[in-house]
């Protein structure tokens, strides 16, 4: 199923992830700096850093391991 020259699934979903989680981890950083005036009631756990920095992680590990 593997041919020579193709690239595997798992480094576009690598790559996906990676964004994704950059784009998450870079608005809770700005959420950091500029707090919004009505806070959600969780806000104090700054959920979109931990998951976009959790995000970035796990697609820089994809995108690593499955390089072409």
């Amino acid at each position: 199923m593997h041919s020579e020259g193709s690239i595997s699934i798992w480094f576009f979903i690598g790559i996906s992830l990676l964004s994704n989680g950059l784009l998450i981890l870079g608005a809770g950083l700005y959420q950091l700096v500029h707090p919004p005036a009505e806070p959600v009631v969780l806000f104090s756990l700054h959920a979109n850093v931990w998951w976009g920095a959790l995000l970035a992680l796990a697609g820089a590990a994809y995108c690593y391991h499955f390089r072409p």
